[in-house]
């Protein structure tokens, strides 16, 4: 970002009387959002003018802007040979810009033209842009910025008084016995205020959308002095949300300053939210690459925590994020080399050499045709069930292999299949297929010896297809319920929701999983788990969930409420980001992963 300098030369604008420095286009970075920067207007889904023409010198100087693409550009009409048009785009408040953006001359015999493409905001930096159109003809002029305000639910600056409910995040701090506090509302508004004060003093809110890195345009948010003969005061509202620029997660502050004093003080950053759901969801939304559509840097959790979104849509009804869900499968739809997105090449269809990976993703995409009732997420789906269903065979009497070299059976393959299978039948009308496959899968992983005789899921079984001893793993606890809840939907086999019960049972009273009455990987105790044992706990979780629906069973919901307690109350820092230990011991982990695994379990405390 480059600031004008005394080495630009200022031209006054004949018709608007306002001077206008060009930025120099040099070292401005390409941006991508859901399209890179340089896009041809041509391909535009949506065409608006949110800000009023120009004229200069008789010429149409106008700003486009397509918000379902999130990208504008300019235009010049009525012109001259030479005259140009630009856009500049600012990251800051309109004090610094990259300019000269998509610079076009009207070329001979013509009498306008237009700039490219550029894309408003960079969500994948976490930065939130303004753009506006100039113009070169006989004089500079721009047209105002777009956008400057967030709009959410209500646009920056609404009265705290129209507030929707009112809590303090954070502590509040305090400066020479001024008390200064953040408020925020049920709609993710955020107000500072200032008390016991004298005239003069000064408070406001600081806004930043990399999680208080850094806060350009967003400091001094609504700043406001104490009135003579008051000791208080409130700043306006401004939102942590800004939908149009896909910048989710927003985080704030409240800060102040005491009259006559140089020095401030402000509130830790916080990041408001709806409910504790909604919290968990923004957070992980934070972290998503709308560029690449996806959470760097694992595939099949990124599988997992797109289900989670979704998981979130159904329970709530909210829509927020299924444009996240759409962008992942239409960017992710085809073939992907190695080492891209996975160790493996993604073939299309999201079918890869591990049968687990694929698996996930055929859950995710049932997750999305629930949400969503497009058929292509369901035709995926049963694409994925059919490639999974290809590495079924004799060996051990049945199962499906966990890889393409056909090296090990074991309990997620078996429970993916499982849940898949059923799910497909319960989607497909008529189908006789999938049910006879959801049927087989069960049995064969009944009578497999994977279930212990303690009702627990060990790992796998042995070339001798004998359970092989190896760690229970709460995920693959949660797959076995998952997926005989789901058949019994199929079938109404009450033993199924008997069997779905007993392994639930046993994970809550098990030493194993349950310790003081708080689920717990076995790598959890010592800092341990990899990046995807970060995310087995939330599958367990989701699937508890669905048992407790289909049951009514109170001590299921009972339990997920210990668990969304103890995430929400000592796993969660003002940013609601959430680890892996839910008892908030340190030292602990703490990423997207387990952000998505959190979620899980805090949508599984939320009524049906």
């Amino acid at each position: 970002m480059r600031k004008p300098t005394l080495l630009l030369v200022a031209l006054v604008a004949a018709t608007a009387g306002t001077v206008v420095v060009a930025a120099p286009a040099a070292g401005a970075a390409t941006v991508c959002s859901l399209y890179c920067d340089t896009r041809d207007p041509s391909l535009a889904r949506q065409e608006l003018f949110p800000v009023p023409e120009v004229n200069l010198n008789g010429r149409r100087l106008v700003l486009h802007v397509s918000d379902t693409d999130r990208m504008a550009w300019g235009s010049i009409d009525n012109g001259l040979t030479g005259d140009s048009v630009w856009l500049d785009r600012s990251w800051t408040d309109g004090s610094s810009w990259d300019g000269l953006l998509g610079k076009a001359g009207i070329p001979a015999t013509w009498t306008g033209t237009r700039t490219l493409m550029y894309n408003l905001a960079d969500p994948a930096a976490h930065r939130r842009g303004m753009i506006r159109a100039c113009g070169d003809a006989g004089g500079v002029t721009c047209t105002a910025w777009v956008y400057p305000k967030v709009c959410d639910a209500v646009c920056d600056g609404a009265d705290p008084a129209t507030a929707v409910g009112d809590s303090q995040p954070v502590p509040g701090t305090v400066l020479s016995n001024r008390r200064i506090d953040l408020h925020i509302d049920s709609r993710g508004l955020a107000w500072a205020t200032l008390g016991t004060g004298a005239a003069g003093d000064e408070v406001w809110l600081d806004r930043s959308w990399d999680e208080g890195a850094s806060w350009p345009g967003g400091s001094s948010l609504g700043r406001i002095s104490v009135p003579s003969g008051a000791t208080s005061v409130r700043t306006t509202m401004v939102n942590t949300r800004d939908p149009r620029s896909l910048l989710y997660g927003g985080a704030v502050r409240a800060c102040g300053r005491a009259t006559g004093s140089a020095n401030g003080s402000c509130t830790a950053w916080a990041r408001p939210a709806a409910d504790r759901p909604a919290a968990a969801a923004d957070a992980l939304a934070y972290a998503y690459r709308t560029d690449t559509a996806w959470w760097p840097s694992s595939w099949w959790n990124s599988a997992v925590a797109v289900t989670a979104l979704g998981d979130w849509s159904g329970r709530t009804g909210r829509t927020d994020y299924r444009w996240l869900i759409d962008r992942t499968y239409e960017l992710n739809k085809g073939v992907i080399p190695a080492g891209q997105k996975s160790g493996d090449a993604v073939e299309g269809n999201f079918i890869s050499r591990a049968i687990d990976d694929t698996g996930w993703w055929g859950l995710a995409w049932v997750q999305a045709y629930d949400v969503t009732h497009d058929a292509k997420y369901l035709n995926t789906a049963v694409a994925i069930g059919g490639y999974m269903s290809s590495y079924w065979d004799g060996t051990c009497g049945g199962g499906v292999w966990w890889n393409r070299e056909r090296t090990y059976k074991n309990a997620v393959t078996i429970g993916l299949y499982i849940r898949l299978t059923a799910a497909l039948h319960n989607r497909i009308a008529g189908d006789t297929l999938w049910l006879g496959r959801a049927n087989a899968g069960w049995n064969w992983f009944a009578a497999s010896g994977m279930i212990n005789g303690s009702k627990l899921v060990n790992d796998g079984i042995t070339g001798g297809c004998a359970n092989n001893g190896q760690t229970v793993w709460t995920y693959n606890q949660g797959l076995a319920i998952g997926g005989a809840v789901e058949l019994w939907r199929a079938t109404g086999n009450a033993a199924l929701l008997t069997s779905a019960r007993q392994l639930a049972d046993a994970a809550m009273s098990s030493t194993v999983l349950t310790r003081s009455g708080i689920l717990t990987e076995s790598c959890d105790p010592a800092n341990s788990c990899d990046d995807n044992q970060k995310q087995f706990k939330g599958i367990f979780m989701r699937y508890l969930m669905d048992l407790a629906d289909a049951s009514g069973v109170a001590a299921y919901r009972t339990y997920a409420q210990q668990q969304a307690d103890a995430i929400w109350q000592s796993d969660r820092d003002s940013l609601n980001r959430i680890g892996q230990r839910w008892t908030g011991a340190t030292p602990n982990a703490r990423d997207w992963r387990t952000q998505a695994s959190g979620l899980e379990a805090l949508l599984a405390a939320t009524a049906h």
